[in-house]
C-alpha cells in the first residue's frame, strides 16, 4: 500500500515546481525613528508626511517635511523630489496607519529609487523627543 505524501513534501514540489505565491515586489524597508532622525540631519533624506490635515493639525509634521495632498492619489512627479535616487522617507500617524505604505508604494510605481517607511510615524517621531513643526496653512 502506498503512503501519501506528507503535506511537507506536497509544498516542497510545489515550490521546486514554481507554483508559489508570486512576490515581484520587495516590501518598503522600514527605518527606525533614531535613523530618520540622522538621514534628514545629514541632509541625505526627504522625509514625506501622508498624514491629513488634521493628524497635522494636532501633532505637527517632521522639520521641512513635504506634505502630500493624499496618501493615495497625489502627484509623485509634481509632490516628490525630481531626483528619482533621493532618498525618500514616507510617514503617517503610527503604527497602526497603513497612509505612508500605500503613498511609498505609489513613489516606487513611479521610479523613484529608494523608498522607506518611518512605521512609528509621527507619534514614534514625538515620542523619540524630535521637535516637530505646524504645517503651513
Amino acid at each position: 500500500m502506498k503512503r501519501p505524501l506528507p503535506l511537507i513534501a506536497i509544498f516542497c514540489l510545489a515550490a521546486l515546481a514554481g507554483c508559489t505565491e508570486d512576490t515581484d515586489a520587495d516590501p518598503i524597508p522600514e527605518l527606525t525613528v533614531a535613523r530618520v532622525a540622522s538621514l534628514l540631519e545629514a541632509g541625505e533624506a526627504v522625509a514625506v508626511d501622508a498624514n491629513g490635515d488634521e493628524t497635522r493639525s494636532e501633532r505637527g509634521v517632521v522639520p521641512n517635511a513635504r506634505l502630500l495632498t493624499s496618501s493615495s492619489t497625489y502627484d509623485p512627479e509634481a509632490e516628490l523630489p525630481s531626483d528619482h535616487a533621493t532618498t525618500l522617507v514616507f510617514y503617517c500617524a503610527n503604527t497602526r496607519c497603513s497612509a505612508s505604505d500605500g503613498a511609498a508604494e505609489r513613489a516606487r510605481q513611479a521610479g523613484y529609487e529608494n523608498v522607506n517607511v518611518m512605521r512609528d510615524g509621527i507619534a514614534g517621531w514625538i515620542e523619540a523627543g524630535h521637535e516637530t513643526e505646524q504645517p503651513e496653512s
